[in-house]
């Protein structure tokens, strides 16, 4: 990747374009961002930075993370995410990236923790059908349906879908156009919409190319 930001996410609206036709948009907070640590092959055995994001008071901080942030004399934050650049001559410890980082039209990767949906049944998590609640059909409307052989293999192949947890796991939605740019606010506008629920923490970069 050439770049990277730390934001959260605001919510939903829309824009109107140029053509007068409305554009779903969603709003996130991007940065302001602070270079925390900057990673050397010599050091760490490769190549990265580590950005903070998110004030924090420093009662919230214990003594070991406080060093961390001392040690390159940068403000305590409550996220921190680290990003590997192709260039990293131009990214120093305790410079500041903020949100005209990206500018209009470009094409980015937006990832975070999707939303949390508890325990859920197979229709809901797997998108399968339910039988015909007809007589002689038993109560097993919406249950998960045949297991698979019975005596061979005697046993379920992994994939099968079935009830459990769903959602809060990380999801990354690619090629998001950046519509619309508030340097003054830290504010970019994504077309479309991005993982996780208002105010969740998410991380955007520059779109990987296609082969």
């Amino acid at each position: 990747m050439k770049k990277g930001l730390i934001g959260k996410k605001i919510g939903m609206t829309r824009i109107f374009n140029e053509a007068g036709k409305v554009v779903p948009v969603t709003v996130v907070e991007a940065g302001p961002c602070v270079v925390v640590q900057k990673k050397t092959i010599e050091n760490d055995g490769y190549e990265a930075i580590q950005l903070g994001f998110g004030d924090i008071s420093p009662k919230g901080v214990n003594k070991p993370k406080a060093g961390h942030f001392k040690k390159s004399d940068s403000p305590f934050k409550r996220h921190l995410k680290e990003f590997r650049l192709d260039d990293m001559s131009a990214v120093n410890a305790g410079d500041i990236i903020k949100a005209e980082l990206f500018v209009e039209g470009e094409i980015i990767d937006v990832s975070g923790i999707s939303k949390g949906k508890g325990f859920q049944g197979t229709i809901k998590r797997h998108n399968n059908s339910r039988i015909k609640e007809t007589h002689g059909s038993g109560p097993v409307h919406r249950h998960a349906g045949s297991m698979g052989a019975c005596s061979s293999p005697s046993r379920i192949f992994k994939g099968k879908g079935l009830p459990g947890h769903m959602g809060a796991e990380k999801v990354t939605v690619q090629n998001l156009t950046v519509v619309k740019v508030d340097s003054e606010n830290n504010l970019i506008a994504v077309k479309g919409a991005i993982p996780g629920p208002k105010g969740s923490v998410v991380c955007i970069t520059d779109a990987v190319k296609k082969v």
